[in-house]
């Protein structure tokens, strides 16, 4: 990618992660993130097509730079994986973007994209899972994994007080793994 369209968007997706902090992701227009990125709204658009794709890149920007990354996770065992947790934790340290995004109305193309991320990890972890059950296409049983992954983000988010990072990947890997005696069958 060219540096100069690099270094715009990363200026548009540092004005909509601060203004949206400070205002909220409701209140954030197109105008304003132009604006405080210093740019003019044609250029918003020659970059991207809407606020969601925009808050799309910014979180996978911040969560790449956080090294929230769910890839690497190929042990099993009674404890969540140490890349589980530091995903968990970037979403807890972006709690309230991430709150909205899993409620109505929404943001499609962020949950699309974390599914997507999700599910990649899924499949690469999976190998094992297969081996076991072939009666069961690996992208089926990724689809499956994933979709409770973020059921149990969504879960999380919406609980007040929020659970403790720990907990939440303690949840997560419950559900991926099922209860601690079924892994003496790994």
């Amino acid at each position: 990618m060219d540096a100069r369209i690099a270094r715009t968007r990363r200026r548009l997706q540092e004005a909509l992660f601060d203004l949206a902090h400070e205002q909220g992701l409701d209140h954030v227009s197109i105008s304003a993130i132009a604006k405080r990125a210093g740019v003019n709204r044609t250029t918003f658009y020659q970059h991207y097509a809407d606020k969601e794709t925009l808050l799309a890149d910014a979180l996978d920007l911040v969560a790449q730079e956080a090294g929230a990354e769910l890839h690497g996770i190929n042990e099993w065992s009674t404890e969540p994986p140490a890349p589980l947790v530091t995903f968990l934790t970037h979403i807890d340290a972006h709690a309230e973007l991430y709150r909205r995004v899993f409620s109505e109305p929404g943001s499609g193309a962020v949950l699309a994209r974390l599914r997507h991320h999700v599910n990649d990890a899924v499949s690469a972890s999976a190998a094992t899972v297969v081996e076991r059950d072939r009666d069961v296409p690996l992208d089926v049983i990724a689809a499956g994994v994933t979709g409770s992954i973020i059921g149990v983000i969504g879960a999380w988010l919406d609980h007040d007080p929020r659970a403790p990072v720990d907990d939440a990947a303690l949840w997560v890997w419950r559900i991926i793994m099922g209860p601690p005696d079924a892994y003496a069958t790994r």
